[in-house]
């Protein structure tokens, strides 16, 4: 991908926590939630970003936009340092990188309406104030499916589709590049669910928005995505086109979680495949390729060394023994 066409450049990213646990002999264990992840999105694209619950996706996410600090790595959005930036650079690149939260319960201050919650982002960046404020946050409303009367009700008035919009409508009031999406849609009904999507598809083709999209639903990722990196246990092992990831999976775990992802096909409903084990501990991964303990093609090699990247068409996969 060209540097001009590349918005969001992401290197080596490793966040680590440290937990203690026990009395009255603490133990302290490192937690290697991101351990060395990068992907690259492109002006205006959906990179999907998919996984199992606790592979890292969403800690990733954050540290990408510093809401929470990495602990190495490098991300370069639009050629400035994001891991470096401080002050008025922050605060510039806050507007151009927002998310949308999973839960549209929690990440609304229920104390304060929704025109104080889409007019405070405007007055903080100074965009807007007063009268012109508000005229800008019913505009965001109706643009989000939403009414002019929702400005000043509160959240608990609004159900979490409505909720999640709002949330949606925050996200776009400082006028992004990129949004990052943690899990949009997987606390709402199917048929919402779908709503939304259609909302934010819309909003990438008319405002040219680029998406970094977490789920752990494929179906959703498959549809508003173009390209998709896969992640296990801290570290992406395949990423592409949609088409090629999820069409001819190389990685075995790749292959695994699109074998697992439900057809609407009644024909073979009820014929899930088999899945060997749980995801292990990102406190104690195994060595070598970390998928080693659940993988049937596991050998020797994949139990003591972590597989070097190979390149495949228009994507790449760690792996020592891909998948034909």
């Amino acid at each position: 991908m060209s540097a001009s066409h590349t918005l969001l450049e992401v290197r080596d990213l490793a966040k680590h926590f440290t937990v203690t646990k026990g009395f009255p002999r603490p133990v302290t264990t490192t937690v290697r939630a991101v351990d060395g992840v990068g992907f690259v999105v492109a002006r205006g694209e959906a990179f999907g970003l998919v996984g199992e619950s606790g592979c890292g996706k969403s800690t990733a996410a954050r540290a990408v936009l510093g809401l929470i600090p990495p602990d190495a790595g490098h991300v370069r959005f639009a050629e400035i340092d994001v891991t470096g930036a401080r002050g008025s650079m922050l605060q510039q690149l806050r507007r151009r990188m927002q998310i949308v939260f999973q839960d549209p319960y929690s990440s609304l201050n229920p104390r304060r309406t929704i025109g104080q919650a889409l007019t405070e982002p405007l007055g903080v960046h100074g965009l807007a104030r007063g009268r012109a404020a508000r005229e800008r946050a019913i505009a965001l409303l109706e643009e989000v499916g939403l009414p002019p009367s929702a400005y000043d009700r509160h959240p608990h008035e609004f159900s979490g589709g409505q909720r999640q919009r709002v949330g949606i409508a925050r996200a776009l009031s400082v006028e992004p590049e990129l949004i990052v999406a943690d899990e949009p849609v997987s606390a709402l009904d199917v048929s919402v669910q779908a709503q939304v999507l259609l909302l934010l598809k819309d909003l990438q083709t008319r405002r040219g928005l680029a998406f970094v999209f977490v789920s752990h639903d494929l179906g959703v990722v498959r549809w508003f995505c173009s390209r998709v990196a896969v992640m296990y246990l801290g570290r992406i092992v395949e990423t592409g086109s949609v088409s090629s990831v999820f069409g001819a999976p190389r990685h075995p775990y790749t292959r695994m979680l699109r074998d697992a992802s439900p057809i609407p096909d009644p024909a073979i409903r009820g014929q899930l495949p088999r899945i060997v084990g749980e995801i292990p501990s990102a406190a104690n991964p195994p060595a070598g390729c970390h998928f080693h303990p659940r993988c049937p093609r596991a050998s020797d090699l994949c139990r003591t060394a972590f597989p070097e990247w190979r390149a495949d068409g228009d994507g790449a996969v760690a792996c020592h023994h891909p998948e034909d």
